[in-house]
């Protein structure tokens, strides 16, 4: 399978480049040249245009910012993409977005799958990313080799834009558990507690998560998640309340994860 890549950013660049030394023929297209620089001594190859890209390619693999990154580069790449080709969005996106992709694309025979993906920049260097996958499962058997590449464990989990959904709810109890912890460690501060010691333990007892650590390690508190994640986290909030309504079962996780951004200072 013939492999193309956009998107070479903290964690689009170590998913492509797991790709490229898995052994598939990669073809990589970016804005700017400087992102392609450190595949110079790869075997990957260069694409002049997205277009260029799908043509080169049987499965291309979408990691861009949001819905509009998403959509005008994925319609510069069905320029080029033969009939029975595969798009992959690993971007975070509302559902919707993907279930019209995959409606654009039926138009020339080329299937979409939604592929999420969770763990960041570290995961995808160590082939531990989370993929969360919606769409045709013969699709999906089809480009799971690739995904394996980066990611353990590969989900499917239904139609697509249920990857998405998936994310989505991954996103909002980690926005809730972040409010969370910060605000229990900052009541073990007003209680006279060591902060470095509850830092110590919590994250090894049943309190343990993922949240938690990463607060911890930002000193305690929502400011440095709030600078380096904090709008992605306010928009994939905002996305799943779009998604489920106002009325929807989670009202507490919803209350918990808004009150975490409200803390954030969004």
């Amino acid at each position: 399978m013939r492999v193309g890549f956009i998107g070479l950013g903290s964690q689009g660049a170590p998913m492509a480049r797991r790709i490229v030394e898995a052994g598939f023929e990669t073809t990589l297209w970016a804005r700017r040249p400087g992102t392609l620089a450190p595949f110079e001594r790869t075997p990957a190859r260069t694409a002049a245009s997205p277009a260029a890209l799908g043509a080169a390619a049987d499965l291309v693999c979408l990691c861009v910012v949001d819905d509009g990154d998403v959509l005008g580069v994925a319609e510069q790449v069905l320029t080029g993409l033969r009939p029975g080709g595969c798009l992959v969005v690993h971007s975070t996106v509302h559902p919707d977005t993907c279930r019209r992709l995959a409606e654009r694309a039926a138009a020339q025979q080329v299937t979409v799958l939604d592929a999420p993906v969770s763990g960041g920049g570290r995961a995808a260097e160590q082939g531990t990313l989370l993929v969360m996958v919606g769409g045709e499962e013969k699709a999906y058997d089809s480009c799971r080799p690739v995904f394996e590449t980066y990611g353990d464990p590969v989900v499917h989990l239904g139609p697509t834009g249920s990857g998405q959904l998936a994310k989505l709810l991954n996103n909002l109890l980690f926005t809730a558990q972040l409010g969370l912890a910060a605000d229990t460690l900052a009541l073990g501060d007003r209680l006279g507690l060591d902060r470095d010691g509850l830092g110590r333990i919590l994250p090894r007892g049943s309190s343990a998560s993922f949240a938690l650590e990463r607060v911890v390690d930002a000193g305690g508190t929502l400011d440095r998640i709030a600078a380096h994640a904090g709008g992605l986290l306010a928009k994939d909030v905002r996305l799943l309340t779009d998604v489920a309504g106002p009325d929807a079962p989670g009202a507490a996780a919803r209350d918990a994860a808004r009150a975490a951004l409200s803390a954030m200072g969004l």
